[in-house]
């Protein structure tokens, strides 16, 4: 791997993340996919088998859960998770820009998000104290655009956010708040789906024109808070 094209890229296995890491990966960057867990629950494991299905390097970000709790608190404050969610997204962006040998961070916020989602002044802001590029592959792409791209590109599994496998934040901050004896649906908005990406569609994970071979699974994070799980 090219350490002078890497990018860090935040990944919880959806078509959002997957998307983005495939656009990253067609522009010549070397793509780790990163997940962030805050040791409460496994869920990363959702993450690294995505990722080892389309190819790409994974590593686990591991986040103090003191940052997790105050988002439950956030989450019984406000009545909902919107204030929460994005308190996780800008502390794990923080976490993983803060990481040695990172100079290159991504997400897959897209054009239309509203959580989560840094302003601009918030990236600039990221990008100064921390000496880092904050790139977000979706921003200049719609629903319909999306919706297409994933379509060709993925096989993917939809559910409801409570029954699906999933490793992005809600997992972890679901099972904080029934832990202290909330029904998370009071917080959540019911019925809303979202997707895991189970692999590229075709017959071979490198089917799809312009993917790279390059990346793979178990690299060795070393650097402190990073495993390899």
């Amino acid at each position: 791997m090219d350490e002078r094209r890497r990018v860090h890229h935040l990944y919880s296995g959806g078509k959002d993340s997957s998307l983005a890491a495939w656009i990253l990966d067609r522009l010549g960057y070397d793509v780790v996919t990163v997940t962030a867990t805050f040791g409460v629950l496994d869920s990363w494991k959702h993450a690294r088998k995505t990722a080892g299905a389309l190819g790409f390097t994974h590593e686990v970000m591991k986040v103090d859960t003191e940052i997790l709790e105050r988002a439950a608190d956030m989450v019984v404050k406000d009545g909902h998770p919107n204030r929460a969610i994005q308190f996780l997204h800008k502390t794990v962006l923080e976490r993983l820009a803060s990481a040695d040998e990172v100079t290159r961070v991504s997400d897959g916020t897209r054009r239309d998000d509203r959580v989560p989602m840094l302003s601009l002044p918030e990236v600039r802001s990221l990008e100064d104290r921390f000496g880092v590029a904050y790139i977000r592959p979706l921003m200049g792409l719609g629903y319909r655009t999306i919706k297409e791209l994933v379509e060709w590109l993925f096989i993917v599994e939809v559910r409801e956010s409570e029954r699906l496998e999933k490793a992005d934040y809600e997992a972890e901050l679901r099972h904080v708040l029934e832990e202290r004896g909330f029904d998370p649906m009071r917080f959540f908005p019911k019925g809303h789906l979202q997707s895991r990406v189970l692999g590229w569609r075709g017959s071979s994970g490198f089917d799809v024109p312009g993917r790279s071979r390059r990346g793979g699974m178990g690299v060795d994070a070393r650097r402190d808070g990073w495993t390899d799980g």
